[in-house]
């Protein structure tokens, strides 16, 4: 293999990985600010003695995110496990503004 295509695929993997590392970036300051709205969520709930978790709600965000990660070509199984965790952390939050 020669030096050049050597020195190409490192400047390829280099440039996934920053794009990685910036889409990772997007992903936990998204998240952040998910959660501080699914907080404020939560201290309404309590405020006005709500059920901490909404299985309404959960199903239809369910349906939803499988519909976006089809058109995103995502795979919807993976979608679908993500939003229960997400969904799985929020209720947690929220029962401990019921306590």
């Amino acid at each position: 293999m020669s030096q050049d295509v050597v020195t190409r695929a490192a400047a390829l993997l280099a440039g996934h990985r920053a794009s990685i590392d910036r889409l990772d970036s997007i992903l936990v300051y998204t998240l952040a600010e998910r959660f501080k709205h699914t907080q404020s969520v939560g201290l309404l709930k309590a405020e006005h003695a709500l059920p901490p978790a909404d299985p309404t709600r959960e199903q239809q965000q369910i349906e939803r995110l499988e519909k976006l990660a089809r058109d995103a070509d995502l795979d919807p199984e993976f979608a679908k496990k993500f939003l229960a965790f997400i969904i799985q952390e929020v209720i947690k939050h929220h029962e401990t503004h019921q306590s």
